[in-house]
């Protein structure tokens, strides 16, 4: 896989797929800007080197239609004030007018388009639709990690078109962390998984089982694994149709003497609501009424052992019901953990991210991924859709 360092930009229209799915408030003003100041690297290298740079993203889930709301004009007027070079906005994605834009681009000057996903097109990977993003193109470079487990055109169909492809600086810092996941992981190597669905993290946990030396499980997929094992949840949140895949899981664990830690006690709640009725329980079967919303104190404090003993970490996925505060003291219990540990330590996912941040731990962790479900993928598959895309 090229690196941007390996190419001569001078003069050379070059296409930079960046991630700028920030989160906006009702205003349409950008609430957190980490994923544009990601990506300044690689576009003020760009830039200083004369390439002449059309940069793409997407924004939401527009649906293959426009929508205002959706415009990538506030990341726009956010990247011109971070970039002392003069940045222009495309009033859309391809057609006469950006083909003019894009010829009429100077050495250092920045145009970014609109939102890619407006169109139909990009979700579907359509060769037609990225043969149009490429005209003209020099050279394709993907900084946008947190979108390349899509095969959409502006991550994959697009490298197609063009004759020179390479990673930006955050797609390399991203695959060179989880590559030292995978394949070189200093042992003890712990992995904290968490999120309501076994089904979403099934391919990981088979993944990890063979590299990890614990695993230590939370969120609501707790109560699959429990459920399966003939306890009874209450009304806790339970994929009825993923029993039979625990029990495997939990099989394959043994066998590969995995140590496939569950909670001890449990936060519990008449409802997943603030102001709920809550108790902490050690034992099950739990009362019919109540369902587990979080891990409890003694859990946090069994985990947080197992942590410190790391010199590997991967984390994804919170511990309960993070986004209630009152649910939430498990979650940010193992990000003080994660960040008090002298492991290499790479956390992936918004509500893991959210915890460290909340934790006031953030610049304690090793690596913070930009994207939650890439980085799944890549644990598990060992590559994206869009690495291999660059790699052809």
């Amino acid at each position: 896989m090229n690196f941007i360092t390996d190419l001569d930009v001078k003069g050379k229209l070059v296409f930079l797929r960046v991630d700028f799915n920030v989160p906006l408030d009702d205003k349409g003003e950008i609430r957190d800007d980490t994923r544009i100041r990601a990506s300044l690297p690689t576009i003020a290298w760009l830039l200083d080197r004369g390439a002449r740079l059309v940069i793409a993203s997407h924004l939401g889930r527009p649906k293959g239609k426009v929508d205002p709301a959706m415009s990538l004009k506030p990341a726009a007027r956010r990247l011109a004030q971070l970039v002392p070079n003069k940045v222009l906005m495309a009033p859309d994605v391809i057609g006469d007018e950006v083909a003019r834009l894009k010829r009429d681009l100077r050495e250092g000057e920045a145009l970014l388009l609109e939102n890619v996903r407006f169109y139909k097109e990009e979700e579907k990977n359509d060769a037609e639709f990225a043969r149009k993003l490429a005209e003209g193109v020099d050279i394709f470079v993907n900084d946008a990690f947190g979108s390349s487990h899509r095969a959409h055109a502006s991550v994959v169909g697009i490298t197609d078109f063009v004759p020179v492809k390479a990673a930006g600086y955050l797609m390399k810092k991203e695959v060179d962390y989880l590559k030292k996941a995978i394949h070189t992981p200093v042992k003890p190597y712990v992995a904290i998984l968490g999120g309501a669905k076994v089904s979403d993290k099934i391919e990981i946990i088979e993944s990890l089982i063979g590299k990890a030396d614990h695993i230590l499980i939370g969120g609501a997929m707790t109560y699959t694994f429990l459920k399966a094992q003939g306890l009874g949840v209450g009304k806790s949140l339970v994929e009825d149709d993923q029993i039979e895949v625990a029990l495997v899981i939990l099989d394959k664990a043994r066998t590969n003497a995995v140590s496939f830690h569950l909670p001890q006690d449990h936060v519990l709640a008449s409802a997943p609501e603030a102001g709920a009725s809550v108790k902490v329980v050690e034992t099950l079967p739990f009362p019919e009424d109540m369902l587990g919303v979080d891990i409890g104190p003694k859990t946090v404090s069994g985990y947080a052992a197992v942590i410190a003993t790391a010199k590997t970490i991967f984390w994804n996925g919170p511990m309960g019901i993070f986004e209630i505060d009152a649910f939430a003291q498990g979650t940010i219990g193992i990000a003080k953990a994660v960040a008090a540990s002298n492991a290499i330590s790479i956390v992936g996912g918004g509500d893991s991210i959210a915890a460290v941040k909340k934790a006031g731990v953030k610049d304690k962790i090793s690596h913070i991924s930009t994207g939650g479900g890439a980085s799944l993928e890549y644990i598990a598959y060992e590559t994206l859709p869009g690495i291999t895309a660059l790699e052809k």
